[in-house]
This record gives structure tokens, sequence and C-alpha cells, in this order.
């Protein structure tokens, strides 16, 4: 048996990245994927690639009658919605400083409000079926500080808070909330130019595993809280970081790699 036989999930920001690693491997498991985005032309040609089961529909995560639409249309096709991945984000570098309001509110509109978003949305008909699990992809830098990220550092300790919150509120009506906390994964929003891993492996020798990580790292931790495995497993948070919340080598002090 597939471990999502079965299931019907929708992936926000799923075109892309890890929504795309995602999307492949709850598909090879057995589930029907709705893979949303504004990203049309890759989101489509995914979806073609995952073949029948896979569907995409254009999202901004930031319109409440977008996700009204997708729901909608979700349960009219499929009949019902078991798994929510709120993946869609976005990143941006600026010093608290240089960064303007309307810059700061829309990285919090699309990573935090798309996020609340697409829990009310889905949470109705998941309650009706008294079962469903939401998996919130928040960030390593939702676990820490880091300078020149401000709004999204915010955004991602606000998703932190609000898996919680949920996971309260919705666990006694069958619904599972956790977040996935990424930190140094090999995507377009990491490593925009394309530089081969050997050079971007050089940013992480002071993280105890010493390399980035890949997309189809995190879709295995959200594969693992989307299935029946974890069951009884809500408002957990898991970092797939390489070891990097928990800190950075000091180098030529005992324990470091070398010493």
């Amino acid at each position: 048996m597939q471990r999502l036989q079965d299931k019907v999930a929708i992936i926000t920001g799923g075109a892309r990245g890890m929504g795309a690693a995602t999307a492949r491997l709850f598909a090879t498991e057995g589930a029907r994927v709705v893979i949303t985005d504004v990203l049309d032309a890759d989101g489509a040609a995914l979806a073609t690639e995952l073949g029948g089961g896979a569907v995409y529909r254009h999202l901004d995560v930031t319109d409440e009658n977008g996700w009204r639409q997708v729901v909608q249309q979700t349960e009219q096709d499929a009949g019902r919605i078991d798994i929510l991945i709120n993946n869609a984000g976005i990143l941006m570098f600026k010093s608290l400083l240089e960064i303007e309001k309307a810059e700061f509110e829309k990285v919090l509109n699309i990573n935090l409000v798309g996020a609340f978003l697409g829990i009310r949305s889905v949470a109705p008909g998941m309650i009706r079926q008294g079962r469903g699990a939401i998996v919130n992809i928040s960030s390593v830098d939702g676990m820490k500080g880091a300078n020149g990220l401000g709004a999204y550092a915010s955004s991602k300790w606000g998703l932190r808070g609000l898996t919680r919150v949920a996971a309260m509120e919705l666990g006694h009506k069958g619904i599972r909330v956790n977040s996935v906390h990424p930190g140094g994964i090999n995507t377009i929003m990491a490593n925009p130019n394309g530089a081969p891993r050997s050079e971007i492996d050089k940013y992480y020798v002071s993280v105890p595993l010493q390399h980035a990580g890949e997309p189809e790292e995190v879709a295995k931790a959200n594969l693992y809280l989307a299935s029946d495995e974890a069951a009884f497993v809500t408002g957990a948070e898991i970092a797939v970081d390489g070891g990097m919340v928990i800190g950075r080598y000091y180098e030529g002090l005992p324990g470091a790699p070398g010493s």
C-alpha cells in the first residue's frame, strides 16, 4: 500500500523547488495532487508530467476568493481534501532600516497570511470528514535570528506560532497541524544563479552536516507528517537543515571538524 493512497493533497507554491518535489513524491505515493502557484507555465507542465492524478490551479495565496475557488473545485472534483501543504513563500534580503513598509507587508502577506487563509479555507471540509493533515513550511529562520531577514524571519516565526494555535484549535476536530523548518536547501529561491553544489556547500562548512540540502529531503519530511504514520503527531516542528539551527562550529575548538 502506498503511503498516501487515495488521499487528496493541495500544495501551494507547487510549481518549483520544495513544492514541486513534494508534489512528485506525493503522486508517487498514491495521492491525487492539486498543484497551486502563480507560475502557470511551470505548474501546468508539472501537472502534465505527473499525469492523471495531478491538476494545476492558479492561486495567489493572499487572495481569499482564490482560495475559496480552489477548495470548492477540489471538493467538487475529488470529493474531499485530506492534506494541505502551505509551502508558498518569498524571500527578501533587506535590513530593518532599508526595507519599506509595503515590502515588509508583502512578505508577511504571502508567507504568513497566505498560510492562515489556507488553513481557514480547508478546515471546514476536514472537520466534516473528521480528519485532515496540514503542514506549514516555515524555516530555520523561524527558530533563530538572522541579519538582513527581518521580514522573512518575522513571517516564519509567525507561521511557527500559527501552527501551534491551529494544532490546539483543530486537534480535537481530527486535524493535525505541524511545521517543517528547512535551512540551506538547494532551490531557485536560495540558489537563484544555479551555482554548483561544490560552490554552495562552502557556505555550510560550519554546520554539522556541512552541506546544503535538496528539495526532495524536505519533501520526505512533508510525506511523513501528511501520512497516517504521523497519526499521533501534531504541533511538532521538524528542522530539515543539516543541523543549522542547533548552532555553528567554532573553528579550532574541541569537537570541530578536523580537531
